[in-house]
């Protein structure tokens, strides 16, 4: 069912409609949902390709995967990756989203978004917003993960912004080698450089990957680009 319009703006109709009304975000939400014709925002958002991506990005995924999710600002690329964790814990396997960009309460309500409660997802799903989060930070919080984890980093460039922390060359190896040696799936969002044009190209690729500062990108064993609410896999070669 095609929506009325894109749904970064139901979103914000919903959090009009909470304000005005004084209602709770999940009640706004699954009023203009019902508006657009679906029974619940879960049932809305279950339909949008950040979810339908994420499912696929899933089923695709095997341990000792490192991942590269890629998009310009506005498609998704948290969305995506925040589903990808929560239908993980949904499943009852564990998983982790690291996050330099947003807060704890940015991400919860982002959860909702996508149609799950933190509280369904606490015994799984472990989420972490501290500014300290590197390489050496995410080995030591999965340091127990068990095999097969999903772990989830917002985002690539972000890695690297504090002098204290490594190259972020070195950092790549780093989390590649702790995905292949532990058997967990590690995935980073990331940047595409604002020259990418969608008119010269239907979608980003390796080559458009915006970097501050040099990484070899050949050690993503998989890669997922996003662009207009599409989705191209890629499996390095």
């Amino acid at each position: 069912m095609k929506l009325s319009v894109p749904i970064h703006h139901l979103k914000r109709r919903a959090k009009l409609l909470h304000r005005r009304e004084q209602i709770p975000l999940h009640a706004a939400l699954d009023r203009i949902a019902a508006a657009e014709g679906y029974r619940s925002w879960s049932l809305l958002a279950a339909r949008q390709p950040g979810a339908s991506a994420a499912t696929a990005l899933n089923r695709w995924l095997e341990p000792g995967d490192l991942v590269l999710v890629a998009g310009r600002p506005g498609q998704g690329k948290t969305l995506v990756g925040l589903a990808l964790a929560a239908e993980a814990a949904r499943a009852g396997r564990r998983s982790a989203f690291f996050s330099l960009e947003y807060t704890p309460a940015d991400v919860v309500e982002r959860l909702r978004v996508l149609g799950f409660e933190s509280t369904e997802l606490e015994v799984f799903f472990d989420l972490d917003c501290s500014d300290a989060i590197s390489a050496g930070y995410v080995g030591t919080a999965l340091a127990s993960a068990p095999f097969g984890t999903l772990a989830v980093i917002d985002y690539l460039q972000l890695l690297d912004q504090r002098r204290d922390t490594p190259e972020l060359s070195r950092q790549v190896r780093d989390l590649k080698a702790m995905a292949r040696e532990r058997g967990l799936i590690i995935v980073l969002l990331s940047q595409v450089d604002r020259s990418y044009d969608p008119a010269a190209k239907p979608f980003p690729d390796i080559t458009d990957i915006r970097l501050p500062n040099p990484v070899d990108l050949r050690l993503f064993d998989k890669r997922c680009f996003l662009n207009g609410g599409d989705t191209r896999f890629e499996t390095a070669a």
